[in-house]
């Protein structure tokens, strides 16, 4: 079984988010949820973005090392949405990475703003709504089309749902679609009983 750290969005450590991890730590897999914002959890998407901003990118990656600093090496990293670019600097700079699952983001692996290239031999699993505000219209889904692309299809994935939410598999959001957050639920696991 694979062992996972899932990093929060930017209305932080929500419930849903809790029950997320929950959902694959049913499939007999260790998850693990480090609490970046400290127990703050902003309203709204706008309020996580001036929180993130307020804290800054040094004291969050600082207290995101941390998260991980006392764990496994051969971790699968995941995220969603501002977490998920926390889970993919981790998966393409930390040794031993097993893998990595992005939920609602991307980031660039070529250009100013990419972490670097993709480590060889990592597989990633990529999820988000066709009409997201965020990835589809954002750019983070062009993103992903050339992680695709770069990596190859045996072990790079992109999934793409029908619907504009944004944070659509936390249960605690109205954002919440349960069908889409099924199907990210059943394919995470999927990913996970592969490279665990």
């Amino acid at each position: 079984m694979a062992e996972v750290v899932l990093f929060h969005h930017v209305q932080g450590l929500t419930d849903g988010m809790r029950a997320f991890a929950e959902e694959l730590r049913a499939g007999g897999h260790t998850v693990h949820t480090p609490d970046i914002f400290d127990g703050e959890r902003p309203a709204t998407v706008d309020d996580g973005v001036a929180h993130v901003r307020s804290i800054g990118d040094e004291l969050l990656g600082e207290r995101a090392a941390r998260a991980v600093a006392d764990l496994p090496e051969e971790l699968v990293y995941a995220g969603f949405s501002w977490g998920a670019g926390v889970a993919q600097e981790f998966a393409q700079t930390r040794p031993g990475s097993r893998g990595a699952l992005l939920y609602e983001s991307c980031m660039p692996i070529t250009g100013e703003w990419a972490f670097g290239p993709w480590p060889d031999g990592v597989p990633v699993q990529i999820h988000g709504m066709d009409k997201d505000p965020f990835f589809a219209l954002g750019g983070d889904i062009d993103a992903a089309r050339e992680l695709v692309d770069t990596v190859g299809p045996e072990l790079a994935e992109l999934f793409v749902y029908p619907g504009d939410r944004h944070l659509f598999a936390d249960t605690s959001l109205p954002s919440y679609d349960a069908e889409a957050a099924a199907l990210v639920v059943q394919r995470s696991r999927d990913f996970l009983d592969r490279v665990g």
